[in-house]
């Protein structure tokens, strides 16, 4: 390659695999006989979706079939594409198909998940002809966003972030190819970092630092230089993406866990990652509401007074708040006694018939309503020993001995079962 060429070629084009074997990662796919390895081995393409994070391969691994398949390789951008591009790649691959050579046709859609129904539709004739291989890429669930028919039509293959062994060979291979000066131990690490697990956002980064350390005549990259040119690391983070509920999944599930390091790290990733503190003080609450319950009910107030001092400190003085109401609740005693209960009860209405409510439960509020007993023989509990009703029924006919809330033996809901036991043994007494 001439020095003009280099120059002025892209890093991220000079870096592109060619072969299969020079791909960087995916090797629980594409290692020696593993599933897309012997895909391409075949000879046979077939149509598939690509689901994974940015920057781990999806559109190389797709030039890299059709190149496999000597295909025409068409590219359609789901972001700003439309029909008009599907009916244009199907003129292409029937002319492909009926030339002087024949050749096959693979049509690669990038972010395939922001077709619509109509849009993805539009590609089930041509696929189920045989007339072009399908091959979409996508960052989202292809379960909740590729329709159902082509999903069906397509294996769907999981790309894992690059990790940190396949990211420090895309900086050798950088070094190597004589883009950028010695990079020293300290500042690979904090590249790796802050690479995430996405080449592309490494390769780009790196093209920055060439840039800059040319501008410098700098011989060597270190820790220090490399903060002074990227500034405040930042991090990938996709608000409306599966990421953010992987995280947000996480950190509910270590305050459920009793793990306040985790729950600890989980909030912060989020903070890192931009969330917004009111969100996670929404779902701090929701944690304390659901998995602490009446073991503990100061988990719900703490998470409530949190959520009221982040609104008057805001950030990032506001978030400390919140920090320690999610340790509280992963320490705190768990239970989803009532959450339990509440659902299946819900569940049982909706369910069940309308039962009446039974007459001595009623108001009577006129003459006409006590004439036909409503209210008639109820108790007043506070003029019972005790203030308790012992004997006295509240669920509606054939539902008497029916029970849904069965407190833990963990924090107050201990006590909370001795009361309960102790109110229905007066009960059997008086039955």
């Amino acid at each position: 390659m001439s020095p003009t060429a280099t120059t002025h070629t892209p890093l991220a084009e000079r870096l592109r695999p060619r072969t299969l074997a020079e791909v960087v990662g995916q090797r629980h796919l594409l290692g020696e006989g593993m599933p897309l390895r012997l895909a391409f081995e075949s000879g046979q393409p077939h149509s598939c979706i690509l689901w994974g994070p940015p920057g781990v391969g999806k559109t190389t691994i797709a030039r890299l079939m059709a190149d496999a398949f000597d295909a025409q390789f068409i590219t359609i951008s789901a972001v700003l594409g439309g029909v008009k591009d599907i009916r244009e790649a199907v003129e292409r691959a029937e002319a492909a198909r009926s030339g002087l050579t024949p050749q096959r046709t693979l049509v690669f859609v990038d972010e395939v998940h922001r077709f619509n129904k109509s849009q993805q539709d539009a590609f089930l004739p041509h696929v189920e002809s045989g007339l072009f291989t399908f091959v979409g890429a996508t960052t989202e669930n292809p379960s909740f966003e590729v329709n159902a028919a082509l999903l069906s039509r397509a294996a769907v293959y999981v790309l894992r972030p690059l990790d940190e062994a396949d990211l420090r060979e895309i900086l050798r291979r950088s070094s190597a190819n004589r883009s950028l000066p010695a990079i020293e131990d300290e500042a690979a690490q904090r590249l790796v970092a802050y690479a995430d697990g996405d080449a592309r956002r490494l390769i780009n980064t790196l093209e920055t630092l060439a840039v800059a350390a040319a501008r410098e005549r700098r011989e060597r990259i270190d820790a220090a230089w490399l903060l002074k040119v990227l500034g405040e690391r930042l991090r990938r983070y996709d608000k409306g993406g599966e990421q953010f509920y992987d995280t947000i999944s996480a950190l509910h599930k270590s305050v459920r866990g009793s793990d306040p390091d985790a729950a600890l790290y989980w909030f912060v990733r989020m903070l890192d990652g931009g969330a917004d503190p009111r969100y996670l003080a929404r779902r701090l609450i929701r944690m304390a509401a659901e998995d602490i319950g009446l073991a503990d009910p100061r988990a719900l107030r703490l998470a409530l007074d949190a959520a009221e001092v982040y609104e008057r400190l805001g950030s990032p003085e506001g978030e400390l708040a919140l920090a320690e109401c999610a340790v509280y609740l992963a320490v705190a005693p768990k239970s989803n006694a009532v959450y339990k209960a509440f659902n299946e009860v819900k569940a049982f209405v909706k369910a069940d018939g309308s039962r009446p409510v039974p007459l001595h439960l009623r108001n009577a509020p006129t003459a006409l309503m006590k004439q036909l007993d409503y209210g008639r023989d109820y108790r007043y509990a506070h003029d019972e020993p005790g203030g308790f009703a012992a004997g006295e029924r509240y669920l509606p006919e054939g539902l008497e001995d029916r029970r849904w809330y069965e407190p833990v033996d963990r924090g107050l809901e201990i006590r909370i079962g001795e009361r309960l036991a102790q109110l229905r043994a007066l009960n059997n007494q008086n039955n």
